[in-house]
C-alpha cells in the first residue's frame, strides 16, 4: 500500500513530462516565410490586418515600422493574428506564407507578443486598416481590399482556405496516450 503513495506524484510527473516533449506550453511565434513571394505577403498581410491583427505597430510612427519590408511587417502582422486566435490549429497558415518559429522574433523596441493576453486577446474588436506596404511594387488595375478577388468564405482574397498545419492533432493523440498509460500503470500498481 506504501506505492499508492506514489501514484499522483508518479501521474503528476508523468503528464508534465508529455506535455514538454509534444511543445504544449511552448513559445511559439507565427512569422512569414523567407521564400514566400511579396504579393503572396501583401495579400496575406491585407488579411491579417484586416481580420484582427493589431498592426498599429506597422505604421509609419509605430515601434514596429522599421525595417519597411514587406517580410517584416508580414511576419509581425501574422504573429499578432495568431496570438489573438490563441495559436488555433491552422491560424499561422496564410495560404503557405507563414511558418512557426520557436526562438523569439522581436528586435530593438519591436515586441512580438507570445501569448494571447499580450497580444490584445482573441475578443479585441478590429480597429485596424489593412496594411499596404509601399515597398511592394503596384499593379496598375483595381484589386479587392485583401486582393485575390475571392469574396466569398472565411479567407477573402486567398484563393485557398488555410489548411491546418498545427500540430494539434498529435498533441491530443499524444495526451490521451498519457491517460491511457497512467490508467495502466494505477491499475499495476494497485
Amino acid at each position: 500500500m506504501a506505492a499508492a503513495k506514489f501514484v499522483p506524484l508518479l501521474l503528476v510527473t508523468l503528464m508534465v513530462g508529455i506535455q514538454n516533449v509534444v511543445g504544449q506550453g511552448a513559445a511559439s511565434w507565427c512569422v512569414a516565410r523567407s521564400d514566400a513571394s511579396s504579393d503572396a505577403l501583401q495579400t496575406a498581410l491585407d488579411y491579417a490586418c484586416g481580420a484582427g491583427a493589431d498592426c498599429l505597430p506597422l505604421q509609419s510612427q509605430g515601434l514596429c515600422f522599421l525595417p519597411n519590408t514587406i517580410q517584416a511587417h508580414a511576419s509581425y502582422a501574422f504573429n499578432s493574428y495568431y496570438q489573438r486566435r490563441a495559436r488555433a490549429p491552422g491560424s499561422c497558415d496564410f495560404a503557405g506564407t507563414g511558418t512557426i518559429a520557436t526562438s523569439d522574433p522581436s528586435y530593438g523596441s519591436c515586441v512580438y507578443p507570445s501569448t494571447a493576453s499580450a497580444a490584445g486577446g482573441p475578443n479585441t474588436p478590429i480597429t485596424t486598416p489593412p496594411m499596404n506596404n509601399p515597398n511592394v511594387p503596384s499593379s496598375t488595375t483595381a484589386t479587392p481590399l485583401y486582393g485575390g478577388g475571392n469574396t466569398g468564405g472565411l479567407t477573402p482574397g486567398m484563393s485557398t482556405p488555410f489548411p491546418d498545419s498545427s500540430r494539434a492533432a498529435s498533441e491530443a493523440t499524444a495526451t490521451w496516450f498519457l491517460v491511457l498509460f497512467c490508467s495502466l500503470i494505477i491499475s499495476i500498481i494497485s
